[in-house]
């Protein structure tokens, strides 16, 4: 099947059986940046804290964050090309390589629930899929952990984030979302985990973490492919 119908990779095309080569794989994807434990920003060198500053100073309504990646060139183009580009065959890719980092990192203490962020109704039309979605479900799969598609809305239309400074995207998604009623006593407790394609400021993911709390979740992770560095936002 591969010689019938040829891959190539996704960031240098070269030619061969996966979307990403080996090559590829070890020049963008070495989970070898230390991270703050919340955030996931990269730390500073020597730091003796899990947490950065930013988060130890102001912390987010989540409790970690695992990435897979920075939100950086050639990288960025992956992500553009699921969301934008509706190539769906990267879902499962970003889905295996947050598994890796995911079991690299906190292999220990994996979550009760899987959820993605939802999109709105109208966004969801325009775009015919949610890839927070495309790539939880494959996730969920990765490890054995139960994916509850329909536990939380988005429950007003909310401009794209990534148009906004940083002060209008914390007013933009402030109670955007909303946890479904079949879900309220399920997450009483629990270890919910959000998963999305990028994060950047984090406050989406802050914002689904408060109303998570609200409604009596222990402990919210976040499972993001790529994250983007501060100078970028």
């Amino acid at each position: 099947m591969n010689t019938l119908l040829p891959c190539s990779c996704v960031l240098c095309h070269a030619q061969q059986s996966e979307l990403l080569c080996s090559d590829c794989q070890t020049n963008y994807f070495r989970q070898s940046t230390e991270r703050c434990a919340q955030c996931a920003l990269p730390m500073p060198p020597g730091a003796n804290t899990r947490r950065c500053g930013d988060c130890l100073q102001n912390p987010p309504a989540f409790d970690a964050s695992v990435v897979a990646c920075d939100y950086a060139a050639p990288r960025d183009q992956m992500v553009l090309a699921l969301k934008f580009g509706h190539q769906l065959a990267l879902a499962p890719l970003f889905a295996r390589m947050l598994r890796d980092a995911i079991l690299l990192h906190s292999p220990d203490s994996l979550p009760d629930i899987l959820c993605a962020v939802p999109l709105g109704e109208n966004r969801l039309r325009e775009r015919g899929f949610n890839q927070a979605t495309e790539i939880a479900r494959p996730l969920a799969k990765h490890l054995g952990i139960p994916f509850a598609v329909q536990a939380m809305h988005r429950i007003r239309e909310t401009s794209q984030q990534s148009s906004l400074t940083p002060d209008a995207r914390v007013k933009n998604v402030k109670n955007a979302f909303m946890l479904d009623e079949t879900w309220l006593s399920k997450v009483k407790g629990a270890h919910i985990a959000i998963v999305d394609d990028v994060m950047t400021t984090g406050m989406t993911l802050h914002e689904i973490a408060t109303m998570l709390k609200r409604f009596g979740a222990a402990k919210v992770t976040n499972y993001v492919f790529a994250r983007t560095p501060p100078h970028f936002y």
